[in-house]
């Protein structure tokens, strides 16, 4: 094996299969992919630009790397198959729960050369029409190596998921299904619980839906998602998400009593250390020299966003981040730009002299 993978393959193309494929594609790898559904195939193909596999086997034969982007109860099954027919190959997943995962495949043959993933991107969306390589750029792609995988094999996966654009986190399955009860699964139940409690409300308030503005909407945009494969995920993560679930109620409870005490204090600190921690979030890790997030209000109106970015090009300040942080709601939307530190000031200048009205807030 040499240090460049060439040849892919991709079981299961929808959404997050089909952009593992893309961003594969770009970067020169041969792909293959397969789907127990030949019409999701077809479809990932032509996004894709692969030739769908007349089968699992075909698919595989060959591979470097063997990519299972199935359902959860799919996974240890298509493992097997993959390990025995690929002999050449590092198989992983993708699935979003890693500790019953590696449970089932560590009994299988060959499982050294097996090696659980998760990477932490996606959307509400499913289905292959949406994939695309942006997908897999910059983000987290968590490995949980095994007791029996084989530390080359973790490498030589580990430097393919580099090249196709994504940075590898390594970690034991069971934190890994503990931290992403917090950060993945119960933001999911959060948006599904507030989205029902607000339809439920709907049958005796009707105008209740109509009242919904920018931050309601970004809060239940995950109810929109695909509710067979989160029923799938909650009970194979049941015991992570169920205490991270007690730890949020309590957290509700207590803000609750705040504000039935009328504490503001309280109240006050909440939201404080709330907002502090989110900030924080907005910055691309690999930004070392320091951040400034700016805050500017967007008109609702075609070309706006593109007028705010051509003006801090223009002026010579660089973008490290961009994130519309509500929809646009009253005429506007709301913007946090993550510039620079050393750029922060400048690009304050520069946007007030294009009528915008930033506002620092890290």
């Amino acid at each position: 094996m040499t240090s460049t993978t060439e040849r892919i393959a991709v079981l299961g193309t929808g959404l997050i299969g089909a952009s593992i494929a893309m961003a594969a594609s770009r970067v020169g790898c041969s792909v293959t992919g397969w789907d127990a559904d030949d019409d999701v195939a077809s479809r990932a193909g032509k996004r894709a630009e692969f030739e769908p596999a007349a089968s699992l086997e075909a698919a595989i034969d060959g591979a470097d790397v063997v990519a299972i982007c199935t359902p959860i109860p799919a996974v240890a099954e298509i493992a097997a198959r993959a390990l025995k027919g690929a002999p050449g190959a590092v198989v992983t997943d993708t699935a979003s729960i890693k500790g019953s995962i590696a449970a089932t495949v560590l009994p299988i043959q060959d499982a050294p050369r097996f090696v659980p993933g998760h990477p932490m991107g996606g959307s509400e969306r499913s289905g292959p029409e949406h994939a695309s390589a942006s997908l897999v750029d910059d983000i987290v792609w968590v490995l949980t190596p095994t007791d029996a995988s084989d530390e080359t094999e973790v490498e030589r996966l580990a430097g393919w998921i580099a090249r196709i654009g994504a940075r590898v986190v390594r970690m034991t399955p069971e934190r890994h299904d503990r931290l992403v009860a917090f950060v993945s699964h119960l933001p999911q139940v959060a948006s599904t619980a507030l989205m029902a409690l607000a339809a439920t409300e709907e049958s005796d308030e009707p105008e209740i839906l109509l009242l919904a503005a920018g931050g309601f909407r970004d809060l239940t945009r995950l109810a929109s998602s695909d509710p067979v494969l989160w029923s799938e995920i909650l009970r194979a993560n049941a015991g992570q998400i169920t205490a991270a679930l007690g730890l949020y109620i309590d957290r509700l409870t207590s803000l609750r009593q705040n504000i039935a005490d009328a504490d503001a204090l309280a109240i006050e600190r909440t939201f404080q250390f709330a907002k502090t921690a989110r900030l924080k979030l907005t910055a691309k890790p690999k930004v070392r020299a320091g951040v400034a997030v700016l805050q500017v209000l967007v008109p609702d109106s075609p070309g706006a966003l593109a007028r705010l970015t051509a003006a801090l090009g223009t002026g010579g300040v660089n973008i490290e981040d961009l994130q519309i942080v509500h929809s646009p709601e009253g005429g506007r939307g709301t913007v946090h730009l993550t510039v620079a530190a050393a750029d922060a000031e400048p690009a304050a200048v520069i946007l007030t002299g294009a009528a915008f009205d930033p506002v620092r807030l890290a």
